[in-house]
């Protein structure tokens, strides 16, 4: 009944347009141009803890994944898991490190592309959250492409013990498009995804945003986009405990 709930109010906000003081969203962010991944296994704590030897370029958007390993729970880093990583490696066509690595993606961008990603305020332990893609790149019939929303926790350099800051990967929506939801006047087609996300124990309700990017049958990221928080909500949001 939560997820419903949650799902009914952020449908009629986008049907309103209040992209508001209330909600976060990528309204007027530059547009990333490469997108920066880097996998930590659970049981390497050093890893996490290690300075960052390569700092990303200007205009990288940098996700960091905690990948499961055979020690379960008892893994220093196993509360910050998730089988996500794993079925990120598996779309990168990556195995799972030993202890940790990090790739780098190209956008390839375009005019004609315009991603929007957003999400509202957490209820009941569900955040909503949206991504919409218009494009007029893409053919009515063609392979699928994929659709990534992911909810991460922003963590400050030098606090939770690693020296670099860090976009932490809490929850991953992943949708196959291969037919647009509606055409615009000008001919654009419209794609759009918009989900309750669950939010893990642990995660800090203000230091959570999303991050979203679409890629196509071949792997290349063809736009992304990272929702930003109004200061003043951000100071009144609470925490996820």
């Amino acid at each position: 009944m939560k997820k419903l709930l949650i799902l009914m109010s952020l449908s009629a906000w986008m049907a309103h347009g209040a992209w508001a003081q209330s909600f976060c969203a990528s309204d007027g962010q530059a547009t990333p141009l490469t997108l920066v991944e880097r996998f930590i296994r659970a049981d390497c704590e050093a890893c996490w803890s290690a300075p960052q030897t390569l700092k990303p370029a200007a205009g990288a958007l940098t996700l960091d994944w905690i990948v499961p390993s055979e020690q379960g729970e008892a893994a220093p880093l196993s509360a910050a898991a998730s089988r996500d990583a794993l079925m990120r490696l598996e779309a990168l066509g990556r195995a799972a490190p030993t202890a940790s690595f990090i790739t780098s993606t190209q956008v390839v961008g375009g005019r004609a592309n315009s991603l929007r990603v957003a999400h509202g305020v957490p209820l009941g332990g569900y955040i909503g959250a949206s991504i919409e893609l218009k494009t007029t790149l893409m053919p009515r019939r063609q392979e699928a492409h994929s659709a990534w929303l992911v909810l991460v926790e922003t963590i400050p350099a030098g606090t939770d013990g690693t020296p670099s800051a860090r976009n932490l990967v809490r929850n991953v929506l992943l949708s196959e498009w291969n037919k647009p939801d509606k055409l615009s006047k000008t001919g654009q087609q419209i794609f759009r995804e918009a989900r309750p996300l669950n939010i893990p124990q642990g995660a800090t309700a203000e230091r959570l945003r999303v991050v979203g990017w679409v890629q196509d049958a071949h792997g290349r990221v063809l736009r992304a986009a990272q929702s930003v928080c109004p200061a003043k909500w951000t100071s009144k949001r609470p925490t996820i405990s």
